[in-house]
């Protein structure tokens, strides 16, 4: 069982996440503006949001980035499900810092598929020794601050960010498609995820990091394949 904050202004859609989720065990509340779900989050500390993005008095992007900004806040997961389809939305939602984006109309149990992997994602790893700086020629990625450095520039990653990029870092090499990528870095059972939360994950980190984005040397593009980061 989570704690999950349903956020949307369309009571009837709200309403319907929270009966939904409860039935499948989870404690749900609900807020209906951007205000209103700021306060709900500092008063009760949910496990997961559930964002909308259009919504009266502040959009659920200003909700995710003031989130993200915060200390206390910002490692809280962000699932934007809205209307807003257009590749710019969702663009505009992942570098916002969510975690995952969903399009309206939503089928609930692919939802509850969605919860479920992100939030085993969220658990802490068993405890090993693990090292803390990962590199893979110029670029570095240090386990305990989510910091990556190349050419002495460090950049902050989000979460998931930082999830891909580790994943891709300790198989130097190795190519990974999205939907294997899907399944080892989202936790998503196969066919439940989108290829396009990949793609705007890989451009975000292509924008940090690379010298050039369009034309990125670290994160590469298999054609027909998928992603690697090579040593060389």
């Amino acid at each position: 069982m989570a704690r999950i904050l349903v956020v949307d202004d369309d009571v009837y859609v709200a309403d319907t996440m929270q009966r939904g989720l409860q039935k499948r065990g989870h404690e749900v509340a609900a807020a209906y503006n951007g205000i209103e779900a700021l306060g709900l989050v500092q008063e009760h500390r949910p496990d997961l949001l559930i964002l909308d993005i259009s919504m009266p008095r502040m959009n659920g992007i200003e909700v995710c980035r003031r989130l993200r900004a915060d200390k206390r806040t910002e490692s809280i997961p962000i699932i934007f499900l809205t209307a807003r389809s257009m590749i710019d939305d969702k663009i505009e939602g992942f570098e916002a810092g969510a975690d995952d984006y969903i399009t309206k109309p939503f089928d609930i149990q692919e939802l509850e598929l969605r919860i479920k992997a992100i939030l085993r994602r969220c658990q802490p790893p068993p405890a090993e020794p693990t090292a803390d700086i990962l590199t893979v020629g110029p670029l570095s990625l240090n386990c305990r601050t989510f910091e990556a450095t190349i050419n002495d520039r460090t950049v902050l990653l989000t979460p998931i960010e930082f999830e891909l990029l580790h994943h891709l870092m300790s198989h130097p090499g190795e190519v990974f498609s999205s939907e294997r990528l899907l399944q080892e870095v989202w936790d998503y059972p196969p066919g439940t995820g989108d290829p396009a939360l990949v793609r705007m994950h890989i451009k975000n980190l292509r924008d940090k990091l690379e010298p050039d984005a369009r034309n990125p040397s670290l994160i590469r593009t298999v054609s027909r394949h998928g992603y690697t980061v090579r040593p060389e």
